[in-house]
């Protein structure tokens, strides 16, 4: 009998690619990347060969990779968070693309994560806000609010997805890849059947155009060719205009583009005059720090918004506490003595 050797590595499959970038892509699918990420990795990846030169990385070793990483952080003075990003692209292509496995790639130094206090509505916040928004951009607001999900979890919600007898809705392969629970808000039930009627109205128009059904993940269309074109997997949120998938080159019709929501945020945060800086998900840190207001349990809030350690979802208790003014100030007990 042959003996196995357990320290063996697995072995990676050939690619196909002959250009550098096209096995990064090619590799970062294999191994079920997202399509954002696969994009910030080409990215930095592009932008480090072209910073020595047009050297391919081969040629290239530790030295160059914490020189670029220097650039980035003493020049261009990006974020820890945007620093761990770049290096992360850099590490793959070394140990996943080129299969190099070089002594130099765990000597490199990785910033310290920042922890920053997140930005919180209050509910009279939340309220003027919402009351500005209005039509699907306004759904989706109310929709991030009422649940908890992040923006991409809530535009890429399938039709299957919502069960209005349950009161739930489920988000697929949220963060980490998990799938979780969260609850459909009575207040936007009538608002989301007319969306439905109206992603309805767009599927059948597809159908009777011919056009190539919605994307499906984890090579579903191959197991199941019709199943893109069925209505349960539609988008809840279309985009009304069909455009190319970059993946597949595909002309088919995808949900809508983030940057939708966010314009029509921004300007309803202006001119509700809240001087804070309000993004999309400072409505998902909103429904957190407000649920756990009312006294929610906060392993409850740990599962509905998708956290897989409950020490991610301590940092609302850190900003009730703040909001809550629990401790005073000694200014405050000098101010009557200073009146006199």
């Amino acid at each position: 009998m042959h003996s196995i050797n357990r320290n063996d590595k697995p072995r990676k499959p050939v690619l196909i690619s002959t250009r550098l970038l096209d096995q990064v892509r090619e590799r970062l699918r294999y191994m079920h990347y997202s399509l954002r990420t696969e994009k910030n990795y080409v990215y930095w990846i592009r932008w480090y060969i072209r910073w020595h030169g047009l050297r391919h990385p081969k040629e290239m070793a530790g030295k160059e990779v914490e020189a670029f990483l220097s650039m980035l952080a003493n020049v261009r003075q990006v974020s820890p968070s945007t620093h761990r990003q770049a290096l992360s692209a850099l590490l793959f292509l070394y140990k996943e693309v080129l299969d190099l496995e070089l002594p130099w790639l765990q000597d490199i130094g990785r910033p310290v994560p920042t922890r920053r206090i997140p930005v919180v509505l209050t509910v009279d916040e939340v309220c003027r806000i919402l009351s500005l928004m209005e039509g699907v951009t306004g759904l989706l607001a109310r929709l991030v609010y009422g649940t908890g999900m992040r923006l991409r979890e809530a535009l890429s919600l399938r039709v299957k997805d919502i069960d209005f007898d349950r009161r739930v809705v489920i988000v697929r392969e949220g963060k980490g890849g998990k799938d979780r629970v969260v609850m459909l808000p009575e207040g936007i039930r009538v608002a989301l059947k007319e969306q439905l009627r109206y992603a309805r109205a767009l599927w059948e128009t597809d159908r009777q155009a011919g056009l190539p059904g919605v994307f499906l993940p984890h090579a579903l269309e191959v197991k199941y060719p019709r199943a893109g074109q069925a209505w349960a997997w539609q988008w809840v949120f279309p985009s009304p205009t069909v455009s190319r998938d970059p993946q597949s080159n595909i002309v088919r019709r995808h949900y809508l583009y983030p940057e939708q929501l966010q314009r029509a945020l921004k300007r309803a945060v202006a001119q509700a005059g809240i001087a804070k800086q309000v993004s999309v998900h400072t409505l998902r840190h909103s429904f957190a720090t407000h649920l756990l207001q009312a006294n929610t349990d906060i392993r409850t809030v740990q599962e509905l918004l998708g956290h897989s350690d409950v020490s991610t979802t301590m940092i609302y208790t850190h900003v009730l506490k703040m909001a809550a003014g629990t401790t005073a100030s000694p200014l405050d007990k000098l101010m009557p003595l200073m009146a006199h």
